[in-house]
């Protein structure tokens, strides 16, 4: 009998199972797993543009990642509630100028999340 899927099993209350992790390495937090956080496209578009970028605007970051006003407030919020970026607000004459910056938590965290993928990757072409 085939395995109920992920929305089925949420409409019936069951809990998701984690995905299965991959360490390339010893980590000293255990083996590393998905930073779900990161894991969702437009939060690692977003900081991996920071990650190479020393800052970049608001309408910068719409623009690079190609998001809308609201998927970025809404995505950037995530990010900076978890310190994985800054956010500083201020006005270039009467227009307002919203600013992010990734942080060494969140560039830690990108890395790690990196790590993992490349371990992923590594382990599916092993087994081919």
């Amino acid at each position: 009998m085939a395995e109920p899927s992920p929305r089925k099993r949420a409409r019936r209350g069951e809990r998701a199972r984690p995905i299965a992790s991959v360490a390339p390495q010893a980590h000293p937090m255990g083996p590393l797993e998905v930073d779900r956080l990161i894991h969702e496209r437009l939060r690692l578009a977003i900081l991996s543009a920071l990650a190479v970028n020393d800052s970049l605007t608001f309408n910068e970051l719409k623009a690079l990642i190609r998001a809308t006003d609201g998927n970025l407030s809404v995505h950037a919020r995530k990010l900076e509630q978890a310190r994985y970026l800054t956010c500083s607000k201020s006005y270039e004459g009467r227009l307002p100028k919203t600013e992010f910056r990734i942080t060494e938590l969140g560039r830690r965290a990108l890395l790690r999340y990196l790590d993992h993928m490349e371990a992923l990757i590594s382990a599916m072409r092993e087994r081919r």
